[in-house]
């Protein structure tokens, strides 16, 4: 009986040791940050949107993710309050919708300024510098949708200029 408890010991030891090099590894892959998976269909109402609250008013995101055509999409709501805006102008890689649903103010789009008011709906191709700041009396309103398609090459950085305006 021991001579055949001493031959299976090594098989037996070289199974323990699987097993936990197993339970290790798959350990290690529950820790790391799984792939996020494309967005479903829903609705999200104002009050389930994440709120960023900032001196210059507030921003709702309601979609953050990819979805089936898109990678790192946004869409939000900005509410901007007057003389203010979200930020500087600026630029990235990102493609992107700006639409003002209320009030008035200026929008940037590359080197130049103009009016901006409710229904005008601005799109900025990657790398453009654009924004937009409220100067009307009451709070600016618009929607943001930004993202990369999948699948379509990220276009690099055309320069060394900053990627805001000071």
């Amino acid at each position: 009986m021991h001579r055949h408890i001493r031959r299976f010991l090594p098989v037996a030891s070289l199974v323990v040791v699987g097993l936990a090099v197993v339970v290790l590894v798959r350990d290690a892959t529950r820790a790391a940050d799984p792939a996020p998976a494309d967005l479903k269909s829903k609705v999200v109402g104002w009050d389930a949107a994440r709120a960023t609250v900032a001196d210059w008013g507030e921003m709702r995101r309601y979609f953050t993710g990819k979805t089936y055509a898109t990678k790192n999409v946004l869409v939000a709501v900005a509410v901007v309050q007057p003389g203010k805006a979200v930020h500087k102008a600026h630029r990235h890689a990102e493609e992107e919708y700006l639409a003002i649903v209320e009030g008035n103010g200026t929008w940037t789009l590359g080197d130049k300024t103009f009016p901006a008011a409710r229904g005008d709906i601005l799109y900025v191709e990657p790398w453009v510098y654009h924004g937009v700041t409220n100067t009307g009396a009451e709070p600016l309103i618009f929607v943001v949708v930004r993202h990369n398609g999948k699948g379509v090459k990220v276009p690099p950085q055309p320069d060394e200029r900053p990627n805001e305006r000071s």
